[in-house]
């Protein structure tokens, strides 16, 4: 009942965007994000924007040390200059590891500061951890085999990529790439943000199980990364043994 409510508030948020919303396309790490986040709080509050765009170039510096640079990216960010825009898309385009994923931040931050204020109106920027295209965002899924120890075999795993991608080519879906392991198959898929994801998901496996009921009625689906073998091999032992999880606690 909870995660039936959930899911619909969030449906009910996403129908509500307005147009002009912006996704994050790279794939960048939740903590990542949230780090960023919370940093940009802690050095816009003490208003030092100008004298870090003054130093902007330390950017580009080799002797400047990361955590100098990461607090330049944060303060020109909210800069409503074409200037600082212009310089975080250099340094953006040069920037190597995690240094590349603050960038982005900035960078979206920056491109939406500049549109909104050339727009007129207020832009809206939505991040996840798989990132996304246009208005699209990217999902990682997971379908459950009904025979836990067996791999789907090559007549199930045609049918399974045929009707996920017959439904996506219905929604204005995208698919990416499926691979299948012995108890499950993961896809990565890109849908528009208004899609109900759910149903899209359901009429795939209801459509599926027409053919031999192989697949579970459950499914894992998240925006936030892409999961190992053992994280879902966790989330399906939890799934199989409630008691054993409610033990542990």
């Amino acid at each position: 009942m909870e995660e039936n409510q959930y899911y619909q508030n969030i449906q009910k948020v996403l129908e509500e965007l307005p147009e002009n919303f912006s996704v994050l396309e790279e794939q960048i790490d939740i903590e990542v994000q949230m780090k960023y986040f919370e940093e940009a709080k802690k050095i816009r509050a003490k208003h030092l924007e100008n004298e870090y765009f003054e130093k902007r170039e330390e950017l580009f510096n080799d002797d400047t040390d990361d955590e100098r640079k990461k607090e330049i990216l944060l303060s020109i960010a909210i800069i409503d200059d074409v200037s600082a825009f212009r310089t975080i898309e250099k340094f953006t385009s040069l920037a190597e590891g995690d240094l590349k994923m603050w960038a982005v931040l900035a960078f979206q931050e920056s491109r939406m500061l500049i549109q909104s204020s050339l727009l007129d109106e207020q832009q809206v920027f939505i991040s996840t951890g798989l990132g996304g295209k246009g208005k699209k965002l990217r999902y990682y899924v997971v379908f459950i085999n009904k025979e836990k120890n067996s791999m789907l075999n090559s007549t199930q795993q045609k049918l399974l990529k045929d009707e996920l991608i017959y439904e996506l080519n219905k929604n204005d879906g995208e698919f990416e790439s499926m691979d299948f392991s012995e108890g499950f198959s993961n896809v990565l898929v890109m849908l528009p943000l208004q899609s109900d994801l759910k149903q899209i998901l359901r009429n795939t496996i209801d459509e599926c199980n027409q053919y031999g009921n192989f697949l579970d009625e459950d499914m894992i689906v998240t925006n936030v990364k892409v999961l190992s073998r053992s994280e879902i091999l966790d989330m399906l032992k939890k799934k199989d043994n409630p008691i054993d999880e409610l033990e542990e606690e």
